[in-house]
């Protein structure tokens, strides 16, 4: 899939004699500059409105009296002249029916040359200027523009006394922390940083990327998640673990020129607690690639066609950061097959997501998890939008030992010293996170009891415990026989 250029998708809009456009986003010093880029060569001349200054020619003086939205496109109406009229934060205007109306007829009344654009009004066209206004959604900024941002950024920093201490690989890796933002966003981040010490380092990096991770939260599905995990710290699951070691080279440069494409994705279903959404993390720790999540709850919104709007500006978000694992856990949860009772809203959702997985550029390695299989849009599983569907099952013998090995050295106490083999005998049925609870239970009543650990409070914990695999027997019996013939097992 080609990225399109946003300055060249304004140019396709303005060549249309498109009357009526609404930008979505908030970055208006970068719409601003992608206009002037595109009306210069067309020798439009470029308007601009706010309600505090009225309307005015760039480079020149305010129209008196156009303070009034509805005044100021009356203005464009009567003077029937070519231009590009830039309507900034113009929210006001949809509180006026007479602006309403007039901006309606601009849209329909096609003059050569002359485009009203409305910024600050959402990320979809308003339902009182349907059908006559077309949306135009910029892609966020590549990794070109943030470099040239940040060029600009830290030499004016330099110029103010601030030390930039950044080597070429470190630089590189502040372009990727950024990718997704806002060019004013990333600006500020990187202002920010640098002037509260007086210095931008390696040290800032890791802040940089928390501070974004904050701002995508903010009206956002995406959530940067840090990846401290990495395979050893998964256990068993052996054969999935080849397959991605096998898979992760398929990053590599010579791949392309082996004849490879690059690694789509991969579907991990199974019993709860059993480490997908720990493999996930692992993924993206072991291939040093960003982790981003997107969280289904936070895609629908009240409004109509606000749902698909904020699901593409995610998934749009998401292109610019690749290299990247985009993470959807639990997805059957977003888009549960046959889900007509929120008035289609999901199926058009979904729409969206099964488009870009099979359009989605190189770079986007996705791991979708789930734990109810059969409340998935079959169109999910099919190959070219992910590579593998593999069954996490209940861990055996040999994988439940790896397991409680993994949790006991993790918490500091030497696996040696304990019957790890008595403790596995006794939890067969027992999936990952029922194992580490045992060795988490155990410690909190050694400690309790003013005691080390010992096996005895590991078996008295497992004896305890009832386990999924009896609560939900029928559950699971039902997920193992739909992965027969249909999934690999992990």
């Amino acid at each position: 899939m080609v990225i399109s250029d946003p300055a060249k998708d304004l140019r396709t809009l303005l060549a249309s004699r498109r009357g009526l456009i609404v930008a979505a986003g908030r970055d208006e010093a970068r719409l601003t500059s992608m206009i002037r880029l595109v009306a210069g060569p067309l020798r439009l001349p470029i308007w601009s409105w706010t309600v505090a200054a009225g309307l005015a020619v760039s480079g020149g003086r305010g129209q008196p009296g156009t303070t009034d939205p509805a005044q100021a496109l009356a203005f464009v109406s009567d003077s029937n002249q070519p231009g590009v009229y830039v309507f900034l934060d113009a929210k006001p205007l949809l509180d006026d029916p007479v602006a309403v109306r007039l901006a309606r007829e601009l849209g329909q009344r096609q003059v050569p040359g002359r485009t009203v654009i409305l910024t600050g009004v959402g990320d979809q066209v308003p339902t009182d200027l349907q059908p006559d206004g077309v949306l135009f959604r910029p892609r966020p900024p590549d990794r070109a523009e943030i470099d040239e941002m940040l060029s600009r950024t830290l030499a004016g920093l330099q110029s103010s006394g601030m030390a930039i201490r950044l080597d070429p690989a470190q630089r590189a890796e502040l372009v990727t922390s950024l990718a997704g933002l806002t060019l004013v966003d990333a600006e500020r981040l990187v202002i920010e940083y640098t002037v509260s010490d007086g210095l931008l380092g390696a040290g800032d990096l890791q802040a940089i990327r928390r501070a974004k991770a904050e701002l995508l939260a903010v009206d956002s599905p995406l959530e940067l998640i840090a990846t401290d995990v990495t395979m050893a710290n998964v256990g068993g699951l052996d054969h999935l673990k080849a397959w991605l070691v096998e898979r992760g080279r398929g990053f590599e440069p010579a791949a392309r020129q082996f004849g490879l494409p690059m690694p789509r994705g991969v579907l991990l279903t199974g019993v709860p607690g059993t480490g997908k959404s720990l493999v996930a993390k692992a993924i993206a720790a072991s291939w040093g690639m960003a982790l981003v999540a997107l969280d289904t709850g936070r895609i629908h919104g009240s409004l109509v066609g606000e749902s698909e709007q904020r699901m593409r500006a995610a998934l749009d978000a998401v292109e610019v950061m690749a290299p990247v694992v985009l993470w959807v856990d639990e997805i059957e949860k977003g888009f549960r097959a046959g889900g007509d009772n929120d008035g289609g809203v999901s199926s058009r959702v979904l729409g969206v997501l099964l488009n870009w997985l099979q359009e989605r550029p190189d770079g986007i390695f996705v791991v979708a998890t789930s734990n109810d299989v059969s409340a998935l849009p079959p169109e999910l599983t099919r190959r070219g939008r992910i590579d593998e569907v593999f069954f996490v099952d209940l861990p055996t013998p040999v994988e439940r030992t790896a397991v409680v090995t993994a949790h006991l050295s993790a918490r500091g106490w030497d696996p040696r010293a304990f019957d790890v083999a008595a403790v596995v005998a006794s939890t067969e049925g027992y999936s990952g996170a029922e194992l580490e609870a045992i060795v988490v239970g155990a410690l909190y009543a050694a400690y309790a009891a003013n005691s080390p650990l010992t096996t005895n409070f590991l078996l008295t914990e497992a004896h305890e415990m009832v386990p999924l695999s009896v609560l939900r027997a029928e559950d699971i019996d039902a997920l193992r026989s739909w992965a027969r013939g249909r999934a690999v097992r992990a």
